[in-house]
Order: structure tokens, then C-alpha cells, then sequence
């Protein structure tokens, strides 16, 4: 406990952030990783309460007060050990999960001294365990006999075969997909997640027995009930490829695309696959301008140097969209700011709301980007004359 409670002579500080003009030419992870001294550092800034409300907000309960004491102790790979204990993918957690309202958002020296850097720490433990050989494949002692056919190979059916497997039973994954991951390899940009970290884990999945069958389309490729024949039980894990659509007038006119389409594929075109759509410019935002609609976690609009958004409950640190140069880009949300962010200075939450934008990546007018709060969509007007796409999604 002597290495705890350090919050009151440490600031906050999260990994470094890749220079602007390094981060408009690629769309590579833009947040860096702490170094051992750094993550000992943050960690001993943890106050080790008696009732740990990083623990109770997060919805795994991660033991996380006694995997960042471990960390300050410098007693890494049996932090990985507590870490992994309830979480089948702390390395993706780590990257991705809004920690700014779970854990770090409930951190209890988050008032006044500003909450303990939970995500980047488990990021850190991740990475050092991989490195390290410390993260194993299953191994199962004993086979239970019974089968397990799994549909949908996004967070939900990748977790749920681990546990499974880890039992000793057979596990099957089907998708409709050609990769593993759902959302995690399709929905998320690479600048926050990327992809090889998403493989990396399937690989060590099938390592430990667990069996893929990509391109399989239930209901077309083979049936629900040929599928229970084949398997003691089976477990419907898919996920939210739909998109809610907006009920306003003209919603159906051209170039109006759902999120998840621009997404999969840029995401597709960035892993190096032909995409027709992509190339012939419809879900390209090169030299377009682009209207984004709604401001939660799919607003990966890439290209726009003159950024108008709101809405956009993001973590607080800089947080920068890689760019598919089109010229502007605009961001149109119904939730109410308190507070707008400049160049790309972060804002504390909860107190503030935080805007993500992309004034680091000039030309840009001193101001900064324009925000836009509190406004609703009416209608879409014009007929069909050639517009920019748009990206759409529910709040």
C-alpha cells in the first residue's frame, strides 16, 4: 500500500498522441503506450478505496484497484493474470471501451485530482503480456463430449466460445462475414483499434480448439435447424449490423448511406480488400464535402479539413479522425454542451462535454471547428442532384 495513493503528487497523464502531420497520412493507432515507469507511475496514483467504484461501473466488474497495484509493484504478469481473470479481451477493453463513463468516470479522486488512467494501464498490461509470452492458448484437460454451435463471430459469440471452450467443450463459430470480429474488425477505424490486435486474438482462439466457419449465412448457407442437428446446443450472439433509420421526409434520396456502410467499407479497403463501392467513390469521402448525423460511437468520418460536429461524447484526450481528404466534413447532434474544444485540447468529464474535431489537421481558421449543438434533423431537401454522401446513425 506504501506505492498507492500517489494521486496527490502525481498528475494525470495518458500515453502520447502521434503528431498531427504523422497521423493525416495513415490510419495506424494514434495512442501511444505507456513505458514501465509511466505505468507504474499512473498506477500508484490509485487511492485503493474500500468500496472501488471503477469496479462496480464497469460492466465486467474488473478487479481493477488490485491489478493496478500490481502494476506499481511492477508485478506485471500476475496483473495480466486478475485482468484476464474476468475480461476475454483486456488488450481490445483497453483501447476502446469508454472508460471516460465506466471506470474512469467513477474513479473517486476523479474530482479534484482527476481519475486514475485505468484503459491505457490495461492496454499497457496487454501488450507487456503478449510480449512477454504470458498470454496462452486453452488448454483443455478434459472434453466434455458435447457441442456448441455459435452464430455471430463479433464480441458477444467470440467471448462466449472462450468461455465455453475453457469448459471443455466443442465450439463452433459461424458468420456471415469473411473475418472474425464483427464490429471490432468492421465498425471500429483502425486509428483506435487495430486490426492485427482483433486477429491476433482469433489466432489464439483457434489455437485453443475453437473452430471458425466465415461465409456462412444462416438461413441461406445452411439452416437454424440443420444447425441445432449438428450441435448439442446453440448460442445466437449477432450483432447490429442494421442501422435505425431517421423519420424525416427525404431520407431515401441518393448519396444518404447508414454509418456502418462508409465504415465496413473503408474499413475493408484499409485491410487491403477490392471494394467496388469504395473505389468508384460512393463510400470514398475524397474531395467531398459530408454531413454526418448523430454523434456516438460510429462517427469515423475520415477526410475533412473543414470539421463542423457536435454531440460527440468522446474520452478526454485528443482524439483525431484519420483523413480521406474531403473537403469539409459536418457533424449535426441533439444533446446539449456545456463546453466546445479547440485545437484539439481534451476536456475533463464528467463535468464538460468533450468534443472531438480536427483542427490539428489545417487548413483551418484560428477559431478553430464550428460546433453546432442541440439541433435536430427535419428533413432532407433537394432532389436528386448530385450531394455529398452521408453517413446516418441513431443516437
Amino acid at each position: 500500500m506504501n506505492d498507492m495513493l500517489k494521486f496527490t503528487q502525481v498528475d494525470q497523464h495518458y500515453p502520447q498522441v502521434a503528431p498531427a502531420q504523422e497521423r493525416k497520412t495513415n490510419f495506424d493507432e494514434i495512442y501511444g503506450q505507456f513505458d514501465p515507469a509511466e505505468a507504474a507511475v499512473q498506477s500508484a496514483r490509485c487511492s485503493q478505496c474500500g468500496i472501488p467504484f471503477c469496479q462496480i461501473h464497469c460492466p465486467l466488474s474488473n478487479n481493477i484497484p488490485d491489478w493496478l497495484k500490481l502494476t506499481a509493484e511492477g508485478r506485471l504478469e500476475e496483473a495480466y493474470a486478475i485482468s484476464s481473470a474476468t475480461n476475454t479481451f483486456p488488450e481490445i477493453c483497453g483501447r476502446i471501451c469508454p472508460q471516460d463513463r465506466l471506470c474512469e468516470g467513477n474513479c473517486v479522486i476523479e474530482k479534484g485530482f482527476k481519475s486514475v488512467t485505468i484503459g491505457s494501464v490495461e492496454k499497457y498490461i496487454t501488450e507487456t503480456a503478449f510480449a512477454n509470452g504470458w498470454v496462452k492458448p486453452i488448454h483443455v484437460t478434459r472434453e466434455t463430449g458435447l457441442s456448441v454451435g455459435i452464430i455471430g463471430a463479433g464480441p458477444a459469440g467470440l467471448a462466449a466460445a472462450d468461455m465455453l471452450r475453457q469448459h471443455g467443450h466443442e465450439v463452433h463459430v459461424y458468420d456471415r462475414y469473411d473475418r472474425v470480429g464483427g464490429l471490432l474488425i468492421y465498425g471500429i477505424p483502425n486509428f483506435k483499434l487495430d486490426k492485427q490486435v482483433v486477429l491476433r486474438r482469433q489466432q489464439l482462439l483457434k489455437d485453443g480448439g475453437i473452430h471458425f466457419h466465415m461465409n456462412v449465412d444462416i438461413g441461406k448457407t445452411i439452416t437454424l435447424e440443420e444447425l441445432r442437428q449438428k450441435h448439442t446446443a446453440v448460442l445466437i450472439a449477432t450483432g447490429v449490423y442494421k442501422s435505425r433509420d431517421i423519420d424525416i421526409p427525404d431520407c431515401s434520396l441518393e448519396n444518404i448511406l447508414p454509418a456502418l456502410e462508409y465504415l465496413t467499407a473503408s474499413n475493408r479497403n484499409n485491410l487491403g480488400d477490392k471494394v467496388a463501392n469504395f473505389d468508384n467513390g460512393l463510400l470514398n469521402a475524397a474531395g467531398k464535402e459530408v454531413v454526418v448525423i448523430g454523434g456516438h460511437g460510429l462517427r469515423t468520418h475520415r477526410g475533412a479539413p473543414g470539421c463542423k460536429e457536435s454531440n460527440l461524447p468522446v474520452p478526454p484526450r485528443p482524439r483525431q479522425h484519420a483523413r480521406q481528404h474531403a473537403r469539409s466534413k459536418k457533424c449535426r447532434g441533439r444533446r446539449r454542451a456545456v463546453h466546445v474544444a479547440v485545437r484539439s485540447q481534451s476536456v475533463r468529464w464528467p463535468q464538460k462535454n468533450r468534443t472531438d474535431h480536427c483542427a490539428a489537421h489545417a487548413p483551418y481558421d484560428a477559431g478553430g471547428a464550428k460546433q453546432r449543438w442541440q439541433q435536430s434533423s427535419v428533413r432532407r431537401s433537394g432532389g436528386r442532384r448530385t450531394i455529398p454522401p452521408a453517413c446516418r446513425h441513431g443516437d
